[in-house]
Formats: C-alpha cells, structure tokens, sequence
C-alpha cells in the first residue's frame, strides 16, 4: 500500500507516486512498526475537531487515477455519503510531507485521506467498537488496501480509540457545509464485473480509428470515468461513448474517425483539454 502525498498525474489516470511506497507493518501501529508519534508535548485528547466550511475542490486533486493497478474516479461534487469499513491511520513517516492537495500533512490535526471522496471535504468518524467519533477533514488520498476505508491521521485515530491497535471498524459520513442539497452519489470503484443496464448505449466493434480515453474492468467506472469528462467534452463539441472490447473490457473513446492523421489531430486536443494522456487505435 502506498500514499500519494502529491498527486502527480503524469499519464492517463496514471498515479506516479511521489514519496516512497509502503507496506502496511501488520495490525499494530500504523504503517511501519515505528510510525507513532513517539515522545510529543501535544495533549491529543484536546485536539479540536476540525471545523466544516465551504470550500472550493481542488483543481486536479479528484481526477481519475490509478494505484496498483486499480483505477478510481473521485467525486468531483459533494453528497450525501455513508459507509462502514476498517480506518487505519498514517504518522511520523508522512509528517511535514505534502498531501494530495499539496498541504503540509500534520499528524496531530484531524485530518483523513479517502481514495474517491471529493478533495477536500468533511467526514464524520464513528467507531464501532465504542461509539466515539471525530470530525475530519479529507485532504488526501488512501489507503490503497481492498480491506480499508479510510486513513486517519495519528490525532483523528488516537481520539477514536483506534492509534494502539492500528486499524478499527468505523462508519464514515459526509458533512455537507455548503455543498449542494441534491448531487450525484460518491463516485468510486466498482469491485468484480458489471454489466451495464439494458438500455445503456455501449458502441458495438466497427471500423476507423478512435481515439481511446481510458480502459475499465467495469461499466460502472467506465460511465463514472464518461461523466467526469463529459462537461469539458460538451465544450469542446465532441462526444464520447462506451465499447465493450473483445477481452470484456469496457473503453470510453471518441470516433472513429475515417482517417488516423484525423484521429491523432483530435487526441492532441484531447490531451490539452482533458489533461490526459490518450491513445490512438483501431476501432
């Protein structure tokens, strides 16, 4: 499991990472034996929870990207959300590095990282196990790990009853200050094969050349990834749609066209207008 701390985009939905990968140290501590906060003059029982706001999300902090192999498309608005699952929590070896907003990580704020939950934004933390709870702020992305939900900073986890053991069942609610009432629903990663509806339009395998936005085991990621980019696509005045390959994969793509030097010109405008890296091939 790693954590981007500066999310660096450096090809389509491609995370780079840009600090050092890590693997969880078992159940104990964080995510190295020794990653607790050590000797600290910070009275963590006095911590204020962090304090919800209006604020803009990050520019390219919640595009789509890739970690291990699995893509996730974050949510680019807020909404409603609830979700029960395993925390964790990251100290010492990440402290004064930046997040995937680019702020300074300080383990003793109450501070969290979600891979989809829109940056930043405001989350409830409940544990199960004794009911105490802490209000965060998500500035960043993880945890990586198919069995977590979210990552708490050392302070949000310590105030929990969480930090010794290292990881604990939690409910995770979204508080919405000043977000629209009526949104869409979190955007995620959808786990296992699935097809899409019976009325959805997944483009049949004909001839020409597209231009390829992005590849998804899935139609849910791959409808999630279409609406992402549908908004800079309407500008532009060019539509994308969704085809199942051959090998059950579904890929969101612009085309064909008759013509790959027209294919190319389009991918060029495509790269600019999207940020993204995108490919050219046969229909």
């Amino acid at each position: 499991m790693f954590r981007s701390l500066s999310l660096c985009l450096m090809v389509a939905m491609t995370l780079t990472a840009c600090s050092s990968t890590r693997q969880p140290a078992g159940e104990r501590g964080g995510y190295y034996q020794d990653d607790g906060p050590g000797s600290t003059a910070v009275n963590l029982d006095n911590v204020p929870d962090a304090v919800p706001r209006a604020e803009p999300l990050h520019r390219f902090a919640n595009r789509p990207y890739t970690v291990l192999g699995r893509t996730y498309v974050p949510a680019t608005t807020r909404a409603p959300y609830k979700a029960r699952g395993a925390a964790s929590w990251y100290g010492k070896k990440f402290h004064g590095q930046k997040t995937s907003t680019g702020e300074i990580y300080d383990m003793f704020a109450m501070s969290a990282a979600h891979p989809t939950l829109p940056l930043p934004s405001y989350v409830r933390v409940t544990s199960l196990a004794n009911g105490k709870s802490v209000v965060v702020r998500v500035n960043d992305r993880g945890p990586f790990l198919h069995n977590r939900l979210i990552d708490l900073s050392y302070a949000a986890a310590h105030r929990i009853g969480i930090a010794a053991a290292g990881t604990g069942e939690v409910e995770v609610e979204a508080i919405l200050s000043g977000a629209p009432a009526a949104v869409a629903p979190v955007s995620g990663v959808v786990s296992g094969t699935v097809s899409p509806p019976a009325d959805a339009a997944v483009q049949a395998v004909g001839g020409g050349v597209i231009v390829q936005l992005g590849v998804f085991g899935n139609y849910a990621n791959a409808e999630a990834f279409l609406a992402h980019v549908q908004g800079t696509l309407d500008t532009a005045r060019i539509s994308a749609r969704i085809q199942q390959r051959d090998d059950g994969k579904y890929r969101v793509f612009v085309g064909p066209y008759p013509q790959r030097a027209e294919a190319q010109q389009a991918a060029a405008h495509l790269n600019e207008a999207l940020g993204l890296t995108t490919f050219v091939t046969a229909h």
